[in-house]
C-alpha cells in the first residue's frame, strides 16, 4: 500500500468504509459535510489511487441509483498482539474482520529478539497459508509503557531488554510495510471499540487483566495515552499500603495482590499448606498452579479458590471505583487472560465499584466482560490503518 489519502475529507471517507463497509455515494454524503460535486470529486480521486474500488449499483433511494464503493478487497493489514506469556497473530481486510488467527505461548522476558522471531514466524504460517501476499501494515501491542510518536517501549516492569527497542523501526523493516505499536490494553480498548462491546460508546474503560493490570482509557472516542504514554497503569496504583513488594520497585500495588501471576502465587501456597484439596491435586499433577486452574477449581466448588477469586475482585473493584468517580465512564469492560474466572470475578468488582462510587457515576454504568482474544488483534490492525487512512 503505497497511496496514502492526500486530505482530510478522502481519510473520513476512508475511515467510514473501514467502520461501515461498502456504501454508496449518496449515503457517504448524508455522514460527511461535502456539497455532492466535491463528494464526486474525492470519491473519484480515491478510485484512482486504488484504495477504494467500485462495487455495483445501490439500492434506489427514488431517482438515478448511486454506485456503491468500498476498500479495496486486496487490502492486508497485520494485528500483533504480545502479552506477558503467549503472542497473537491475525490477518485483517480492510474492514478489520479477521481472516486468519494464530495464538501460541511465549515468555515476553525472552527479550525482544526472540519474541520478534517468533511473530515473523507467525507472520509467514499465515502469509503462506494464502491469506495475504503482502501486508500493507501492521499494529503491534505490548504488555508495558509505549512512548507512541516512537513506537518504543519505556521502562515496562514485566519486560526485561525491551526498554527503548526500536520495535517499530526494527519490525517495519523485516516485514517490509508501515508499523505501528501501543501498549496492548489501549489496543484491546481500541478492538472492543471497532467490533466488541463498546461498538456505540464514546467513553469508557477497559481494564486487561492478566499477567499484569492495565486501563485503555477512551475519551471522545480516541484513546487517550498521556504526555508520556502510561496513562492506565493502574496495576502501580496502591492497593494495600505497605504490601508486598512489586516489581516496579513499589509495595502494595494492585497488581502485586491480584493478576495472573499474583493468583498463581496464592494458590500454590494454598495449595501447599493444604487449604484446598482441589488445588493440591492440581499442583500434584502439573507441578505448577495458573489462573485456569483456579477458575476450574472454583467452577468445581472449591471455596478457597472462590475465596482467591472474590479477594481479589474486591481489591479491583476499589481501584476501578477510584476511577469512575474520577472519570465517570459510560462502560467498563473488563478483559484479559483472568476473564476465564467469569461472573465471580466480575460480581465481585460490581459489588465495589456501586457500593464506593456515587449514584450519579454509577446509577447506568454497565460493567461487563469483553469479547474475547481477537480484540487484542483488532485493535492492532485498526490502529494502523488510523495511520495509514490519514493525510500524508
Amino acid at each position: 500500500m503505497t497511496a496514502r489519502p492526500a486530505n482530510a475529507h478522502q481519510a473520513r471517507l476512508l475511515r467510514l468504509l473501514r467502520d461501515g463497509g461498502p456504501n454508496s455515494r449518496a449515503q457517504l454524503g448524508d455522514q460527511i459535510d461535502l456539497s455532492r460535486s466535491k463528494l464526486a470529486v474525492e470519491v473519484e480521486r480515491l478510485l484512482e489511487t486504488g484504495l477504494v474500488v467500485a462495487d455495483g449499483l445501490a439500492a434506489s433511494r427514488g431517482g438515478r441509483r448511486s454506485h456503491n464503493i468500498r476498500l479495496a478487497p486486496a487490502l492486508r493489514f497485520l494485528g500483533v498482539d504480545i502479552g506477558a506469556t503467549s503472542i497473537d497473530v491475525a490477518v485483517t481486510n480492510a474492514e478489520l474482520e479477521v481472516l486468519g488467527h494464530i495464538n501460541q505461548p511465549m515468555d515476553v522476558r525472552e527479550g525482544p529478539v526472540a519474541v520478534f522471531e517468533q511473530v515473523l514466524s507467525m507472520a509467514a504460517k499465515l502469509r503462506s497459508s494464502g491469506l495475504a501476499e503482502e501486508f500493507d501494515g501492521a499494529g503491534i501491542g505490548v504488555p508495558g509503557p509505549v512512548r507512541f510518536p516512537e513506537g518504543v517501549p519505556v521502562a515496562p516492569p514485566i519486560m526485561p531488554g525491551w526498554d527503548g527497542f526500536p520495535v517499530r523501526e526494527a519490525l517495519s523493516q523485516d516485514l517490509g510495510c508501515p508499523v505501528m505499536v501501543d501498549n496492548d490494553v489501549n489496543l484491546m480498548a481500541m478492538g472492543e471499540q471497532h467490533a466488541g462491546v463498546a461498538r456505540s460508546v464514546g467513553d469508557f474503560l477497559c481494564v486487561k487483566i492478566g499477567t499484569g493490570i492495565g486501563c485503555g482509557i477512551v475519551v471522545g472516542g480516541e484513546v487517550y495515552r498521556g504526555t508520556t504514554g502510561s496513562a492506565g497503569d493502574i496495576g502501580h496504583i496502591q492497593a494495600v499500603p505497605d504490601g508486598r513488594p512489586c516489581a516496579c520497585g513499589n509495595r502494595g500495588c494492585l497488581e502485586a495482590h491480584f493478576s495472573g501471576a499474583a493468583l498463581a502465587r496464592d494458590a500454590t501456597e494454598a495449595a501447599q499448606q493444604g487449604l484446598s484439596a482441589e488445588l493440591a491435586a492440581r499442583l500434584e499433577a502439573a507441578g505448577t498452579l495458573s489462573a485456569v486452574d483456579v477458575a476450574a477449581a472454583a467452577a468445581a466448588g472449591d471455596a478457597t479458590a472462590l475465596g482467591l477469586i472474590r479477594e481479589g475482585g474486591n481489591r479491583t473493584g476499589q481501584v476501578i471505583a477510584g476511577l469512575v468517580s474520577f472519570f465517570n465512564p459510560g462502560l467498563v469492560v473488563i478483559g484479559g487472560g483472568v476473564t476465564g474466572l467469569g461472573h465471580t470475578l466480575l460480581a465481585a468488582i460490581r459489588t465495589q465499584v456501586y457500593r464506593q462510587s456515587l449514584p450519579l457515576a454509577t446509577g447506568n454504568l454497565p460493567i461487563v466482560l469483553g469479547e474475547g482474544p481477537t480484540a487484542g488483534v483488532i485493535g492492532a490492525a485498526r490502529l494502523i490503518s488510523d495511520h495509514l487512512f490519514s493525510p500524508a
